[in-house]
């Protein structure tokens, strides 16, 4: 009998539950009582700690109370402009505490916000503008070339500029015109907490994104998980290092610290080395980011000097870490407690994550369901599966998007009763623990026996030097697919034959690479920064296959 979530959650502050109907046919477990909007989180923290510091970027600070006033004066500023209640904007701004001012000054308006990530060109920006109808876009200053103009965008009525240091381009607004507006802040507008929050688009590997409905309910219950299972409170100081436009960035790390009265640390752009003197520097205890990151970490010559000692929540996600990280961790930082947790932009975050102490004892899981998360196990016929057996996971819960902004269609396929279809391949055991093997569509079949590339990639990973791993089918006329996997590994020289002897210790022999590619350059990335495996799959070398 597979074990109750609950039972890992007892000993943490979690919320009473009571079971709600919400959007139209989903009956839910909610936690109550709750915050009833994203901006509720932050103007509750602003009145009860004013002094207390909110953001922190490149030396400068900004208490609570300060962040209220440049908010409440963004947000008149916007209204001047005429921006109302459920108009859409875009939030085109890389990682910088202005991402934070005008999220919530959109936020005072009941403003439907759609952060893309910085890395989307001008095709993909167009496209969601089209998508989600958006009147207005707010973008940095050395993106503006990527601002679609009247033809390709036609409803952009707006367009507001953040950094012009020598005047606004032509058509555009500065947000420091916007920010020194001298009327009277409007008054604080009242959301239901089923409205739209945020407009997330997907990933977008094969054709468009889709615009994931992100509400006020969502977000609420995915932050007090957050709260309660990595038991935050006001003395935190988070390092927002992944984009703030991402799930993670935006949920994990700004919406919680809000909720909790603590600090957020804006990192421009990730080093490693700049990071950890960072981490020293500001007192850091919470950081949430894919295993890539704490691997650079450690490869820094000074990472074993730096004093860390207040850093103690390192979770992460996305990828599996390997146990030789997780191991040089735990002996550099023994203060440390790494917490792997699981989830997607559909979900608002997290679905699963890792009871305090127990990820080194099941470092090849992503934790257990959260307390208000069902996470089920289902065949293609859409039957349960029992504990052990491997199928796709389908999500349910408070934390679950009602569906995809103006796509019934896409709804309709995703969503079943409420449980998202996530497209990944799993498992959860008789103990509850979770793991993530594949997505569908990445799953190889090697002469009928089938690979897990998540599987593979972790052993290539716990081999020195190498940072990522992304395996990928090479197509072959006998046996239909061959393993062939692709090293990021900066500064390390080739050497096939360790790695493929390495990985012959600890995998079956039809899940051996028999093909192998070096890099010294990360993986391309998709604007959501998910590894397009699609484009490496592109680059397959064309060289003999190793037997």
């Amino acid at each position: 009998m597979t074990s109750s979530s609950a039972d890992f959650w007892q000993d943490y502050p979690v919320p009473a539950q009571r079971h709600e109907a919400h959007y139209g046919d989903r009956l839910v477990p909610c936690f109550s009582p709750r915050p009833n909007s994203f901006f509720d989180l932050f103007d509750s923290s602003a009145a009860e700690c004013p002094v207390a510091e909110a953001l922190l970027f490149e030396g400068q600070h900004w208490s609570y109370a300060e962040c209220r006033q440049i908010v409440a004066g963004m947000a008149a500023g916007f209204a001047g402009q005429g921006l109302q209640r459920g108009e859409r904007v875009i939030l085109f701004i890389d990682n910088r505490p202005e991402f934070i001012w005008v999220l919530l000054a959109l936020q005072y308006l009941a403003c439907i916000v759609v952060p893309v990530g910085v890395r989307e060109q001008r095709p993909g920006l167009a496209y969601i503008a089209r998508q989600s109808g958006a009147c207005a876009i707010v973008v940095d200053a050395d993106l503006v070339d990527r601002v679609p103009d009247a033809m390709e965008a036609p409803d952009l009525r707006l367009r507001v500029v953040v950094g012009a240091s020598a005047g606004s381009p032509a058509a555009f607004v500065a947000l420091e015109l916007i920010r020194a507006c001298l009327d009277g802040p409007p008054e604080t507008a009242r959301v239901a907490e089923t409205d739209i929050a945020f407009i997330l688009y997907t990933s977008g590997t094969t054709g468009n994104p889709k615009g994931a409905m992100l509400t006020h309910l969502n977000v609420v219950h995915s932050v007090l998980h957050y709260q309660a299972c990595m038991r935050l409170h006001n003395t935190d100081r988070s390092a927002l290092a992944v984009p703030a436009s991402h799930v993670t960035g935006l949920i994990a790390v700004i919406a919680a610290m809000l909720h909790v009265g603590g600090a957020i640390a804006v990192v421009p752009a990730f080093k490693a080395d700049r990071f950890i003197q960072l981490l020293a520097a500001e007192r850091i205890t919470h950081t949430l980011m894919v295993p890539a990151m704490y691997k650079l970490c450690l490869m820094q010559p000074g990472f074993e000097q730096a004093d860390l000692s207040a850093w103690r929540i390192g979770g992460y996600g996305g990828a599996p870490m390997p146990v030789a990280t997780i191991d040089a961790l735990i002996q550099s930082l023994p203060g440390l407690v790494l917490i792997n947790a699981y989830g997607a932009t559909e979900t608002t975050s997290p679905v699963t994550m890792m009871p305090m102490g127990h990820t080194r004892a099941h470092a090849d899981s992503v934790g257990v369901p959260l307390p208000a998360a069902d996470v089920r196990v289902m065949d293609d016929a859409g039957h349960e599966l029992p504990a052990g057996e491997i199928g796709e996971l389908w999500i349910g819960g408070p934390m679950v998007v009602p569906g995809y902004w103006a796509n019934p269609e896409a709804t309709a396929a995703a969503f079943t009763a409420g449980y998202w279809h996530s497209g990944d391949l799993g498992s959860k055991d008789a103990g509850g623990y979770v793991r993530v093997l594949d997505r569908k569509k990445d799953m190889l079949n090697r002469g009928g026996y089938k690979v897990y590339s998540v599987e593979v990639e972790n052993i290539l990973m716990a081999w020195p030097g190498i940072v990522e791993a992304a395996v990928v089918a090479r197509p072959c006329p006998v046996l239909g697919e061959r393993v062939h996997a692709f090293v990021y590994a900066p500064g390390q020289l080739p050497d096939d034959a360790g790695l493929l002897a390495h990985c012959a210790r600890w995998l079956a022999d039809y899940k051996l690479p028999e093909s192998l590619s070096w890099s010294d350059s990360p993986f391309p990335r998709n604007a959501n920064g998910k590894v397009m495996k699609r484009f490496l799959r592109e680059q397959l070398p064309v060289i003999p296959v190793i037997s």
